[in-house]
């Protein structure tokens, strides 16, 4: 239990870190608005907002672990379910996934044009495939025996693996109207803030898959 709400600590302080680093590039007289005044490229609204969003995610994870380690406590009913093995290729998948929009956010910062939206198109395949194969995980556990509702592991097993593809799925509307503007025609440099906040968003989302998985395996 300890571990991981360490673990969940962790990805909060990086989140702040992350805000607090974005503030130290903002002089006071830059961030005033006004004619003739901008707001540097670091301390963008998109940018800001995502961070606040990524707190608020990991205020919501770190309160429905904090359940599930204490609802583990409560009583001899738990009984710990057999993770199937397409979990594992799941999260081979959501890696890959993270590592393209890695080198999209690179390919954007480039001005490679053609290899940013061959990394998009990887990175959306890759977190759909990810998404269709949690979904034959959860039919496989059903037809296991794991039902929602015959122990309280197997429904906290199925609300944090639902609540990460939700995140996920929502994920990939800002990532399908990236793309939509790549395949349009779009400078990859003007795209680059854009792909930079898809990456950031994967790359803690697979943190937050690696502790929810590692909360299970530990059970």
């Amino acid at each position: 239990m300890t571990l991981t709400l360490v673990l969940m600590a962790v990805l909060m302080g990086g989140i702040a870190l992350w805000l607090f680093r974005q503030s130290l590039h903002v002089q006071p007289w830059v961030a005033e608005s006004g004619p003739g005044r901008s707001v540097p490229a670091p301390m963008t609204a998109s940018r800001t907002g995502l961070g606040v969003f990524l707190a608020v995610v990991t205020s919501v994870f770190s309160l429905t672990i904090s359940a599930y380690l204490m609802r583990r406590e409560m009583g001899t009913d738990w009984r710990s379910l057999t993770v199937p093995g397409v979990i594992w290729v799941n999260s081979a998948l959501l890696v890959l996934a993270s590592l393209a929009l890695q080198l999209a956010w690179r390919a954007a910062g480039h001005g490679q044009e053609g290899r940013l939206r061959q990394a998009l198109l990887a990175g959306g395949g890759l977190t759909l495939a990810f998404v269709a194969g949690q979904g034959v995980a959860w039919v496989r556990l059903e037809a296991a025996g794991y039902y929602l509702a015959a122990n309280p592991a197997n429904a906290f097993f199925y609300l944090l693996t639902v609540l990460h593809a939700l995140h996920l799925l929502g994920g990939l509307v800002a990532w399908g109207r990236v793309l939509v503007r790549a395949r349009g025609g779009a400078p990859a440099v003007q795209l680059r803030p854009s792909v930079e906040l898809c990456a950031l968003y994967w790359h803690f989302l697979l943190l937050v898959w690696v502790v929810i998985l590692g909360l299970v395996l530990a059970t």
